[in-house]
């Protein structure tokens, strides 16, 4: 389940748009609300552990720059627990400790390392286990869930299937892992596995299984794990898990736990995630608790150096020659009001309005020519305690998640191609935008009227107009001004550029992208 609230900064409302999601998943507490804000990583001492020359990135947990702030007081958000109706209450649990670990296979052969939550809250009962890759510092939670007593939400399993050892894996390892899977009672799921290092059955009290009617379809995520340098899809593998159903009308919740799988079995999986079974709200956050988050978070843009074409906001787009043209009525364009009132509302994108202005050259000539582009970045921020897990960067129809743990060491600046013409050059200027100084809070759905939406977010059309132009003859344009060499690498290039600088029609607004009520891919 995620709901989004959209935030548009003044100095860069255009070309950049910035959202909040917040999910009621957990991430790694420092200072947080709930107080679990030390993670277990003993020193390992099995023997072929030793043998490592250099410490891996793993054996780091990370922590966020500065502690949490205080946020403002409010009812459900940051407050450590959701319930999700049916009797069923999480809670976010990111004290681990270590059960096994490999050390080659996975991402970069690096192996992976297996935990079971520790310091569980009174009441609590573990859901399953956590696994991350050795190549990452440690970031890492699992929901704990508890019972209401009244309504039998949870329940112990039966039995266990044990789906993996790595006792006949010739693999670098801390003694031997085994990989198990609870049986559940009729009418209720697995939600995670239990990993034991030895060969002992665990406890039916090790873990819960939960109603059926608590729980919701899952899929397999980002690969974790497997003996091999790469995805085996005939052998054994470990996948984080997410809802297969993600949005802001999505009711899917993460649990952070795992899914082993052999022989390529995917679907179905053998595991559920959670449900937030009465669309309970109460876990977002009010206005001043948004505008904390926002001052919080809320990123640097740093443009390149030689950048021409800066970021604009909506009101200065439209009162600086942008105009309102109608299909069959071209020779008679109108101004568009600043805050957008005249703009055609709802609807759909067909093609009978369009927003431009005047066409600019630009070094390529016509390739890449158009008017901007709706660029912006998604914060995924935790609902237990307000800490920024994920963030999302945006290019055209596509773009990219980075875990918080790896936002400094791949993300030191954030250029991107603002305007019109191509770049793609990261080099950090004076030029800077705070987004956190100037915003307007434009959608937050669940605070209903409070927020009104400003006309030019409905506006369904194109911003700019559809650009026609021979690509093969601006390519060849282009090359007659290239050395041999590197006539060949253009054309490959300029080919595998998005469609959106390729002559096709303006990009449309923000809240008509898949990514609005959706799930950034």
């Amino acid at each position: 389940m995620a709901h989004k609230l959209a935030k548009w900064a003044d100095s860069i409302s255009l070309f950049g748009f910035l959202s909040l999601e917040l999910i009621p998943v957990a991430v790694v507490s420092v200072d947080s609300a709930m107080g679990n804000c030390l993670t277990s990583l003993p020193s390992p001492t099995a023997k072929n552990f030793s043998k490592k020359s250099k410490a891996l990135p793993i054996e780091t947990m990370f922590k966020l720059p500065s502690p949490l702030p205080v946020w403002p007081k409010g009812d459900g958000f940051a407050s450590g627990t959701i319930d999700l109706g049916g009797g069923l209450r999480v809670c976010q649990v990111s004290t681990m400790v270590k059960v096994w670990a490999t050390h080659e296979g996975g991402p970069d052969n690096t192996g992976a390392t297996f935990f079971e939550p520790s310091h569980i809250p009174d009441g609590f009962y573990m859901l399953g286990c956590y696994s991350q890759p050795n190549n990452k510092p440690f970031f890492g939670w699992v929901l704990a869930g508890k019972d209401d007593g009244s309504s039998e939400a949870l329940r112990k399993p039966l039995d266990y299937t044990l789906i993996w050892s790595s006792e006949s894996s010739k693999i670098k390892e801390d003694g031997h892992g085994y990989v198990w899977l609870p049986i559940p009672p009729d009418g209720y799921k697995a939600i995670g596995h239990v990993v034991t290092n030895s060969p002992q059955k665990p406890s039916p009290e090790k873990i819960r299984c939960v109603r059926a009617n608590l729980t919701d379809q899952c899929e397999a995520g980002s690969w974790i794990w497997g003996p091999g340098q790469a995805s085996d899809a005939n052998g054994f593998n470990v996948y984080t898990v997410k809802p297969s159903i993600r949005g802001i009308k999505a009711l899917g919740v993460s649990v952070g736990t795992f899914v082993a799988q052999i022989d390529g079995t995917v679907s179905p999986l053998s595991l559920a995630c959670l449900k937030n079974a009465q669309a309970n709200l109460s876990c977002m956050p009010n206005q001043t608790q948004i505008d904390a988050l926002i001052r919080a978070y809320s990123p640097w843009v740093y443009l390149h150096p030689d950048e021409e074409y800066l970021p604009s906001s909506v009101s200065w787009f439209f009162a600086n020659g942008t105009l309102l043209y109608k299909k069959g009525e071209e020779t008679k364009p109108v101004p568009i009001e600043p805050n957008g009132s005249s703009l055609p509302q709802g609807g759909s994108n067909d093609g009978a309005y369009w927003a431009k202005v005047k066409i600019v050259n630009v070094p390529l000539g016509k390739i890449g020519e158009h008017v901007g582009d709706w660029e912006h970045v998604t914060l995924r921020v935790s609902n237990f305690n307000g800490e920024l897990q994920r963030m999302y960067f945006s290019e055209h129809s596509g773009g990219t998640w980075v875990e918080a743990s790896e936002l400094v060491s791949k993300w030191t600046c954030f250029a991107r191609e603002w305007g019109i013409g191509i770049r793609n050059d990261t080099e950090k200027s004076k030029m800077v935008m705070d987004t956190g100084v100037s915003y307007s809070l434009v959608a937050a759905e669940y605070l209903g009227s409070a927020i009104n939406e400003p006309a030019w977010l409905n506006y369904c059309r194109e911003w700019g107009p559809k650009l026609s132009y021979d690509i093969t003859d601006e390519i060849k344009k282009v090359e007659k001004a290239l050395p041999g060499p590197v006539r060949s690498a253009f054309e490959k290039f300029v080919k595998g550029l998005p469609n959106e600088v390729l002559g096709e029609e303006g990009p449309t607004g923000p809240k008509m992208k898949n990514n609005w009520s959706g799930d950034e891919r």
